[in-house]
């Protein structure tokens, strides 16, 4: 089955309603999320011939392709899911919540249709767009979301949490202390430094909440332990690093098309028993990270 694309405020299309309804059992359908500075509507930008592309785009990156969805319908349903999100950023984070709501309406007629829930993946805003979209999403309509250095506050994703989808869904929070420099940027620019960015976490721990810092040592080990072996090493900043580190797109296969393989507590069971400190990272000189496409 070939990789769907949609975009923000378009309708259901009939080729994606037909291919929810027509879904082998157990087949999953996963809905990816660009981040910020993509757009549908500029062909230099446009996330469906980048990294949402079912082949390598510039750059080399294809999520579909790293998720593992090739075209056969065994494999599922890819769901490419655009967004304008270019501009200021005050703007495109704004934008992003009006994307999260068409998002959680266009899953919970994808869930019904397909009689299954759906996993998102989204990096930076488009995480933001992931947990906009929990926040309205019917319930039981969504089952995890893998979030990539989410340009997110922890308060808001409290609040996702409370309503009908969040209380059933569980979140892996993909974080890194490479992307410090980000989140504190996000916070100074957007909130004056009132509120915290995800990558410290939730401020109240959930059971159905796992942070995975992808730049700590002991976490790697622990993937490895599981069967994810992971490349290693340490930049002093970077906000890509989720995506373009070897091995970690395993782990999100797991964790959206075999969730059965990758259970949160057995996850939570093996890592570190907290995220190092902000800016922790600082300490270390960076390293070359030969798993890390330039």
């Amino acid at each position: 089955m070939p990789v769907m694309a949609v975009n923000a405020e378009d309708a259901l299309p009939g080729a994606l309603r037909r291919a929810a309804r027509d879904l082998p059992q157990g087949a999953p359908i996963v809905v990816m999320l660009h981040g910020y500075r993509y757009s549908p509507r500029l062909p230099a930008h446009d996330p469906h011939r980048h990294i949402l592309s079912p082949q390598p785009g510039p750059g080399g990156i294809s999520w579909p392709t790293a998720l593992g969805f090739t075209g056969d319908p065994s494999e599922g349903l890819a769901v490419a899911f655009g967004w304008e999100a270019r501009g200021r950023l005050r703007a495109a984070y704004d934008r992003a919540q009006g994307a999260g709501a068409g998002l959680g309406a266009l899953i919970g007629d994808l869930s019904a249709l397909a009689g299954r829930p759906v996993g998102l993946i989204g990096h930076s805003l488009g995480a933001r767009v992931a947990l906009q979209a929990l926040a309205v999403a019917p319930a039981g309509s969504i089952n995890r979301i893998v979030a990539l250095n989410a340009a997110e506050f922890q308060d808001v994703a409290q609040a996702a949490l409370e309503r009908p989808a969040g209380q059933a869904a569980e979140i892996l929070n993909v974080t890194a202390r490479e992307n410090d420099p980000f989140d504190f940027g996000l916070e100074m620019l957007l909130t004056g430094g009132r509120r915290r960015a995800l990558g410290a976490g939730l401020a109240q721990p959930r059971a159905n909440w796992v942070d995975l810092q992808i730049d700590d040592a002991a976490t790697l080990d622990a993937l490895a332990d599981l069967g994810f072996p992971t490349a290693r090493g340490r930049r002093l900043m970077s906000h890509w690093t989720p995506y373009l580190r070897e091995g970690l797109f395993e782990v999100y296969r797991a964790a959206l098309c075999h969730p059965w393989a990758l259970p949160l507590g057995l996850l939570r069971h093996h890592l570190p028993v907290r995220p190092q400190p902000r800016w922790s990272g600082l300490r270390a000189l960076p390293a070359a990270m030969p798993g890390l496409r330039a």
